[in-house]
């Protein structure tokens, strides 16, 4: 039998990286009851899925689904398929075009069950952990359309229709750098070693250290003055 909810029902897209991470750690710092929704579509990191299960009962979520929706047959991306992740990039790169690990539409998927699990647990808020170096190359992270998102959401569910809820999309790290991120998560205790980053992790779960997300996350515990937790395949340069 789940406990009693305390504070307001919020539904959280948790993928077990560190932004999705410390976006559940602000919405449950603001009060909200947490449930948290991860999805596994095929994507070739199996590790985040076992780091999402961690940062949730760390996070002492009300709930945490897991769901299967096989897309990687469906959805070609290199974090689906055998496309080869980038590797050893320079931040400057980063973010310059649309890059090979975007996976078709797939915010506009997770979103929508998102706001469709809200529906059901009665809650208006669903948080996500999108952020400016997500929203400079991917075009499913960008602010305009998380307000265009918010909108359907009002226009296409019996529970805002009928005025029981007004959904609202909450993206708290939008305009925050990988930096302002790790000190944000820091400050509200949250511990990185139970989060997975990595695109290319090895057979064993040990983050490359060379894909864009391992460059980024270990660019960002520098900038922030503080130690990485986490142990990688390749040593930082």
């Amino acid at each position: 039998m789940s406990a009693p909810i305390q504070g307001k029902p919020a539904v959280v897209l948790l993928s077990g990286g560190m932004d999705s991470a410390t976006a559940a750690a602000i919405a449950k710092a603001e009060g909200f009851s947490l449930f948290g929704l991860t999805v596994d579509y095929g994507q070739r990191n199996r590790w985040e899925l076992e780091a999402a299960s961690r940062l949730a009962q760390f996070l002492q979520m009300q709930e945490h689904r897991i769901i299967r929706l096989e897309l990687g047959g469906l959805l070609v991306s290199a974090l689906t398929g055998h496309v080869p992740v980038p590797k050893d990039r320079r931040p400057t790169e980063i973010g310059q075009g649309i890059p090979v690990t975007y996976v078709p539409a797939r915010n506009t998927i997770l979103l929508a069950l998102a706001l469709g699990y809200a529906e059901v647990v009665g809650a208006a808020d669903i948080f996500l952990g999108v952020h400016a170096l997500d929203y400079s190359g991917y075009p499913d992270c960008r602010p305009e359309f998380l307000q265009a998102f918010e909108h359907l959401a009002n226009l296409a569910t019996k529970a805002a229709v009928e005025g029981q809820l007004r959904f609202r999309i909450h993206a708290p790290l939008l305009g925050c750098t990988k930096a302002e991120i790790i000190r944000r998560g820091v400050a509200l205790g949250l511990d990185y070693r139970l989060s997975c980053s990595c695109y290319d992790p090895t057979p064993d779960g040990l983050p490359c250290g060379r894909c864009d997300a391992c460059v980024l996350r270990r660019r960002g515990f520098q900038q922030a003055g503080l130690e990485d937790p986490l142990p990688y395949q390749t040593p930082l340069l």
